[in-house]
């Protein structure tokens, strides 16, 4: 059976660390699928449970309203039923479009054929007058293109008739005739002469259409052309007119005579039974069918719905539009806060979502539907609210304990695992580097103990290569130690006040052989005048030592090393460069990690174990400094140190 410690040395090791993470994934996800679950159950009843409850708060409400809507049909339908018998055709239609009972009507007599608005009250036309003065003066005006002496034959009929029609049409067409002739003041006074004059206001032309109107409408363009100070007043005159439907006046005529209006004069008072006309006229033109008795029905019109009054006499026409919101009117007492009614044609459905409730509607209205939908916080929205707070806090607190603890756990491992590898690796780093210079030395000691020698001087060089491994060993056993501390955070710094260039002085002598020997050209520049500095004296040498020991290292031959010095910013910066072999992009993010290494087997040649430079950052920070590094690819590195001054 595997311990604890032996199984994390082997995820350690890199043969398995993704057993452990999945199993720590596994043990996270199956308690927090199961709360979520529960959770989302838990809700979901609550929500049935609320809705249930509103349901059955909200139906009653529902009742009221659809009793208010039929209530509000029916007494439409009598008030249009109850229109008819008590006035003309025209003025019953009128009173119903500017009551608001319906948006326009048909009338009908008692055999079914249409009285209004197709016909209105009004005796049948009169025959066009013959006499030898009418073809004498048409002849003039359209024949022989004299209207000023075609004028003078109609002024000449007006003075010798009797028939009050047919010297309201002569003092038409005399005006006409003056207009033609280039006197248009003279003409209008003509024109209204005939509205100012009783005897003319019921006389009609001879397709059976009142004069009167028709010569206000000619005046009115006249004075539109001349821009006539009168023009706004005798516009009101003629509006007055086709809003009185006391007045005898052909349907086709009064809906000529309102948008000529409109178009002459534009400020004119609006017309309200215009659009009423409109409707009826269309509807009479598009949908000649008969809709059923106190029925509701879509019209061949768009969005215009008719219904027909038992005795068949009135077809009321609606705007879709407007009837729904005379409903909604009609519905108002029976709301109540946090509800909102609205009334569904047969074929619509709601706009923004599916309605609470719905209830069909009776009689005229049996295919329509009433519909409730929420609106605004509801009563038992507070109660819900706290459940699923509950809920939902009480999942939250449990699935964030799980991933605390899951969280705790990994870092647990991630933290073994990393500690197993770093040991795993200094052990194989001491071993290997550790190794070396104790096998030179002990091949060197033995061919001295065994006497394989030439003579003297050989004995000093192989003695002097012992020391070198030595001062190798010490030098490996000093890094150790040094990152024995750094893990620990046992390192003290005994600090004074430092000059740069004693600092790099220290560093080049103590590598001044390997600095000295062939092939290697070592430059260095020193800013003069730079500040001091407070530190460890031995532990800032360190440092360079390092870097030129790297730089030794890693260039090849011949080598070119520099060290600069210099201040900027507050601080001093020491720069060491080389021609080596360089590093890439890459590789600089990691250079100062501990036991980090660009390529291994160029390591094993030159020796180092990858603590140089991560001693050379940790130094550098306790000191408040800060280490960079700069690269290319077989073109050499510069490391920069930068130092705050004294």
């Amino acid at each position: 059976m595997m311990s604890w410690g032996s199984g994390m040395q082997r995820a350690g090791s890199g043969k398995r660390p993704w057993l452990v993470i999945i199993i720590v994934i596994i043990g996270v996800m199956a308690p927090t699928a199961g709360i979520l679950w529960f959770m989302n159950e838990a809700m979901q009843n609550e929500r049935l449970a609320v809705r249930q409850r509103l349901a059955e708060a909200y139906q009653s409400q529902l009742q009221i309203a659809a009793a208010r809507v039929q209530a509000f049909w029916r007494d439409k339908l009598t008030l249009i039923s109850r229109a008819t018998g008590r006035g003309s055709n025209a003025n019953t239609f009128a009173d119903l479009v500017r009551n608001g009972v319906a948006d326009s009507v048909l009338l009908y007599d008692g055999q079914g054929r249409l009285v209004y608005p197709d016909l209105a009250d009004i005796p049948p036309p009169g025959s066009a007058p013959s006499s030898l003065q009418w073809l004498q003066a048409r002849g003039l005006e359209n024949e022989s293109n004299a209207p000023q002496a075609a004028a003078g034959v109609y002024a000449q009929i007006v003075r010798k008739t009797s028939d009050s029609t047919e010297a309201a049409r002569a003092l038409v067409s005399q005006a006409r005739c003056l207009y033609k002739a280039g006197q248009p003041d003279a003409a209008i006074d003509l024109l209204t002469a005939l509205f100012n004059t009783s005897r003319y206001r019921t006389t009609l032309d001879e397709q059976g259409r009142l004069i009167v109107p028709n010569a206000l409408l000619f005046a009115i363009r006249i004075m539109k052309e001349s821009s006539h100070p009168d023009l706004h007043q005798l516009a009101t005159k003629l509006s007055d007119q086709l809003k009185d439907y006391g007045i005898p006046m052909r349907a086709s005529q009064r809906q000529f005579l309102m948008r000529q209006l409109k178009t002459l004069c534009a400020d004119c008072p609006d017309f309200p039974t215009l659009a009423a006309e409109e409707i009826a006229a269309a509807y009479w033109e598009r949908h000649r069918a008969g809709l059923r008795p106190g029925q509701l029905q879509l019209t061949a019109l768009p969005e215009i719905w008719g219904t027909e009054t038992g005795d068949g006499k009135v077809v009321a026409l609606f705007r879709q539009s407007n009837l729904l919101a005379a409903m909604d009117s009609a519905m108002m007492p029976a709301a109540v806060r946090g509800i909102r009614f609205e009334l569904l044609p047969p074929g619509k459905s709601l706009a923004d979502s599916s309605p609470f409730l719905t209830a069909s509607l009776e009689d005229a209205l049996s295919s329509w539907q009433l519909a409730l939908s929420l609106d605004g916080p509801d009563p038992f929205a507070a109660v819900s609210g706290r459940r699923n707070t509950i809920y939902l806090w009480t999942g939250i607190l449990v699935t964030g304990a799980i991933a605390l603890l899951a969280l705790l756990l990994a870092a647990y491992v991630q933290r073994q695992i990393r500690l197993t590898r770093l040991k795993n690796d200094l052990i194989a780093t001491v071993s290997h580097e550790l190794k070396t210079p104790l096998s030179s030395m002990r091949v060197l000691v033995d061919t001295l103990l065994a006497g394989r020698y030439r003579d003297s001087q050989q004995t000093v060089e192989y003695l002097q290569l012992i020391a070198k491994e030595n001062s190798r060993l010490s030098n490996l056993i000093d890094n150790f130690l040094t990152f024995s501390r750094m893990e620990h955070r046992r390192a003290t710094f005994e600090r004074s006040t430092l000059k740069a260039e004693e600092i790099v002085r220290s560093a080049v002598e103590t590598l001044d052989d390997r600095l000295r020997a062939p092939g290697c050209t070592l430059e260095i520049v020193l800013a003069p005048g730079l500040p001091s500095l407070i530190g460890d004296r031995d532990a800032l040498v360190t440092v360079l030592v390092n870097l030129l020991d790297n730089a030794l290292k890693y260039s090849g031959n011949p080598k070119h090393i520099g060290m600069r010095s210099f201040a900027a910013n507050g601080s001093v910066c020491i720069e060491v460069s080389d021609d080596g072999i360089g590093f890439s992009r890459r590789a600089a993010k990691r250079i100062f990690d501990r036991f980090y290494q660009v390529d291994r087997s160029l390591t094993r040649r030159v020796g180092g174990c990858g603590l140089g430079l991560s001693i050379v950052k940790f130094i550098v920070t306790a000191h408040g400094g800060v280490v960079s590094a700069q690269s290319q690819l077989g073109k050499g590195s510069t490391f920069t140190v930068r130092l705050p001054a004294g």
